[in-house]
């Protein structure tokens, strides 16, 4: 996990002292929160966000850096305009000093002499949960846990990216939509309710013909993720094979906090969050379900998005 502040060099901006004596809430503060579908920005005026817009990935690791050059500028456009005290963003595969700094280097023409601070976005999810201390968990796009106690010591399972992991994210469960439809193929049976969604959604008529879609450079990340709505679609229809998936999902999800919690010595809170984590109930029975079988209790699913966590997280740094 890398907190990489003022990476760019620029000096950061002072304000003087307000009411509550703290001059950082009463700056004008930028809050990212830059996944692998969208960026989300919210422009804060004394702790309060007085503008929201959301524009395309700025994650390089999903897009190309012209691309997210271009879409951080789009959304500063629209939200960052004025004198700006500090940017603070979270992203996924921030996991070094160069990952932060790369990131730092693209923001930085958009606020100059502001501090910039970039971290891991699931570092944007707990404090968005209300919580110092905790687990975060996130289950979007793609997947990660990461967790922090009071002695400052972190710890973090998955995160590794949809080649090596992302266990229990979007595209985790849109590829098993795919591996699922291709096996019935093989052994010569008839499509079955999640395999003519998805063939209806990739707009062919053949299984065999969705491992050519799958390499494609047509498709990508993103496109996979966001097949994951049709598992879940079918789980609630009766599915039995997308039921065991979303569970599966779920337990994947749960065996990273626990490890997390384990490492830090916590009994929680673990706070869900994300697309998926949000939004798709049975995916939080499945993930409730397994923590407690590990003798977890304090499970909460995040109740705002996590770029709403940036005022905390501002207000609690050095």
């Amino acid at each position: 996990m890398t907190n990489s502040d003022n990476l760019s060099g620029a000096a950061p901006v002072s304000s003087s002292t307000g009411a509550s004596g703290d001059a950082r809430t009463n700056d004008v503060v930028i809050g990212l929160d830059i996944g692998g579908t969208k960026t989300r920005g919210i422009r804060f005026e004394h702790g309060e966000p007085v503008a929201d817009q959301s524009v395309g990935s700025a994650n390089v690791q999903n897009v190309s850096r012209a691309e997210a050059a271009a879409h951080l500028a789009e959304l500063f456009a629209k939200i960052g305009r004025g004198p700006v005290a500090q940017v603070y963003a979270g992203a996924g595969g921030i996991d070094t000093d160069e990952d932060a700094a790369a990131l730092a280097a693209l923001i930085e023409p958009h606020a100059p002499g502001a501090r910039i601070t970039v971290v891991h976005d699931s570092r944007l999810l707990l404090a968005a949960g209300g919580a110092s201390t905790g687990v975060a968990v996130i289950a979007g796009t793609g997947s990660a846990a990461w967790g922090a106690n009071g002695d400052g010591d972190e710890a973090r399972a998955g995160g590794w990216g949809y080649l090596l992991g992302d266990e229990g994210s979007g595209y985790w469960l849109g590829r098993e939509a795919v591996r699922h439809s291709l096996r019935r193929m093989n052994q010569g049976q008839e499509p079955d309710e999640l395999t003519r969604a998805l063939l209806d959604s990739c707009h062919t008529d053949d299984p065999n013909k969705l491992i050519a879609l799958f390499h494609s450079p047509d498709t990508g990340r993103r496109f996979w993720a966001q097949q994951a709505r049709l598992v879940v679609e079918a789980a609630d229809a009766g599915h039995s094979v997308s039921r065991d998936l979303i569970d599966q999902a779920g337990k994947d999800l749960a065996e990273m906090a626990a490890q997390v919690l384990r490492q830090l010595g916590l009994d929680g809170p673990v706070i869900l969050g994300s697309g998926l984590g949000m939004n798709v109930v049975r995916l939080q029975e499945s993930f409730r379900k397994h923590l407690a079988a590990a003798g977890v209790s304090d499970v909460r699913i995040l109740a705002q998005d996590p770029v709403f966590g940036v005022p905390l997280l501002v207000r609690d740094q050095p």
